[in-house]
């Protein structure tokens, strides 16, 4: 039980000069969220939290709309020392209380903030696998195929954005634009015609790197972005796949990955996700939904 009372805490939106305490406060459950990721974002939605009478950060909630009537909430922690008060429901509330509410919330859960979420209202719609990789390397199985791997320019982004509203279930105009500019490498996929037929990114965390989204017309292409994502690398990966990708996660296990987790992506306002083309092979990150 908490010796801390709720009276004594306040809860707000944060800003940048926050990021110092919200990184603290990530570190301090075992995640990586580092200046990068939070500033990200924070440029692309809203995070909203709790404060002790000594200014320090206790808990925290993020949430990032898109273009049209999607949001996708993540970054939802508690301080040990501050659990049993309700604080992670309250910050994930300001969240949802902060867009319209006819929009629909999505989330990808821990099995420990599953309950939780269950009983704000959000369902089990869908999963993601987390895998991870020490060591990649290149199967023998990769052939090239008629698309070639180009690095983006910023004449690319309309086109890109475009695929990835077919591929997610929303326009992500702002995200999108923040996640490039993050990224370590973007590349993009153009069939024999010169056309942009899907795209990849790779984002340099504190442990490892990050890989996507990766948008893909198949799971070949998807795997040409990856290798390329990937081959100069010699750190450890991360990247979470949409259940329904089975010929990509074989690739994966092939390449050295391990399926750590099935995390569940949960909803609220809504019975399933939003329309999408099956052509998304990895996600942002699970904050992003």
């Amino acid at each position: 039980m908490s010796l801390y009372k709720k009276s004594n805490l306040n809860l707000i939106q944060f800003d940048k000069s926050d990021i110092p305490g919200l990184i603290a406060l990530s570190a301090s459950v075992g995640w990586d969220y580092d200046q990068y990721e939070i500033a990200t974002v924070m440029s692309s939605g809203k995070i909203f939290g709790h404060k002790n009478g000594k200014g320090e950060i206790v808990s925290s909630s993020a949430i990032i709309p898109y273009d049209n009537k999607l949001a996708s909430i993540g970054m939802v922690i508690v301080n040990k020392e501050h659990r049993g008060l309700g604080l992670g429901k309250d910050a994930t509330q300001k969240c949802i209380d902060s867009v319209s509410p006819d929009c629909s919330i999505m989330l990808i859960a821990t099995e420990e903030g599953k309950p939780l979420y269950e009983k704000i209202g959000f369902r089990t719609v869908g999963h993601v696998h987390k895998f991870l990789c020490d060591s990649y390397l290149t199967p023998e199985s990769l052939k090239p195929n008629s698309v070639t791997i180009e690095n983006y320019n910023e004449n690319d982004f309309i086109e890109i954005l475009n695929l990835d509203k077919a591929a997610f279930g929303d326009k992500r105009s702002n995200f999108l634009h923040y996640r490039i500019n993050q990224s370590k490498q973007c590349l993009v996929a153009k069939d024999t015609k010169g056309n942009i037929v899907g795209y990849g990114l790779s984002i340099l965390g504190p442990e490892n790197l990050l890989l996507g989204p990766i948008v893909a017309p198949d799971f070949q292409t998807a795997a040409l972005l990856l290798d390329w994502l990937v081959i100069e690398h010699t750190g450890k990966l991360r990247i979470d796949v949409p259940s329904g990708n089975k010929d990509f996660m074989f690739f994966l296990e092939q390449c050295g990955f391990k399926n750590v987790a099935k995390p569940p992506i949960m909803m609220l306002n809504s019975v399933s996700l939003p329309a999408r083309n099956s052509n998304l092979f990895g996600i942002a990150a699970q904050i992003f939904g």
